[in-house]
């Protein structure tokens, strides 16, 4: 298959599954300079846990795919260790100390959406999983760009604790090339379902909805 099949197959994905952007409830806080602190601490805490389960789910894809998913799978991996770096700087900029960190007590609508990738890693096909990763973290990229913004804007973080959202702000040509090689693959072989695919992708979004529900402030 024309690579240009792969990238159109991709790019369906990511418009098909975008969320509405007003969903958010926490992100437009964060932008107008309206969340307390303690909510980013509590964002900080829940992405602790979060981020090392995401790089144990990715290994475990890589370990299962083809060569082409495979080199996809382990370039996440590696962007999850070196975000779990910068997500230190953040939490420790939210004012959050090693023994709170010890004792929090993770909020199970927070951490639905790592236990789903961590079934994806158990039970998808990769290159099915491919398309859906692809289209969630188009979403993930800009939702961190928006926080990123706002931290600048309004709190006073510095570089290093805004690090981690500007991470996954930042595009990623070498991923998205990846993506494309690994869904060209499946092509070629007739192992992509993207019908599965577009099903994992919007309950990725869906989990990573409930993801932000469950951190917003109520009352």
């Amino acid at each position: 298959m024309p690579t240009v099949n792969a990238k159109a197959l991709l790019g369906t994905a990511v418009a098909a599954l975008a969320p509405d952007p007003a969903a958010n409830p926490v992100v437009p806080l964060v932008e107008r300079g309206e969340a307390p602190v303690e909510l980013l601490a509590v964002l900080a805490l829940e992405q602790r846990w979060v981020i090392p389960a995401d790089r144990a789910a990715f290994e475990h894809l890589a370990a299962r795919a083809d060569s082409a998913s495979a080199a996809f799978f382990r370039t996440l991996a590696a962007g999850e260790e070196l975000a779990a770096g910068h997500l230190a700087a953040f939490a420790k900029a939210c004012g959050v100390t090693a023994e709170r960190a010890r004792g929090y007590v993770p909020r199970a609508g927070c951490q639905s959406y790592p236990a789903y990738v961590a079934w994806l890693a158990l039970n998808a096909s990769p290159a099915d999983v491919v398309v859906a990763l692809t289209a969630n973290f188009s979403t993930w990229g800009g939702t961190c760009a928006r926080i990123a913004a706002g931290l600048r804007a309004h709190y006073g973080f510095d570089d290093a604790a805004r690090a981690f959202f500007d991470f996954f702000a930042e595009p990623a040509p070498e991923l998205d090339r990846r993506a494309t090689a690994a869904v060209r693959a499946a092509l070629d072989a007739g192992t992509l379902d993207n019908g599965l695919a577009h099903l994992y992708g919007g309950l990725l979004q869906t989990y990573e909805a409930e993801f932000w529900r469950a951190l917003a402030p109520t009352g």
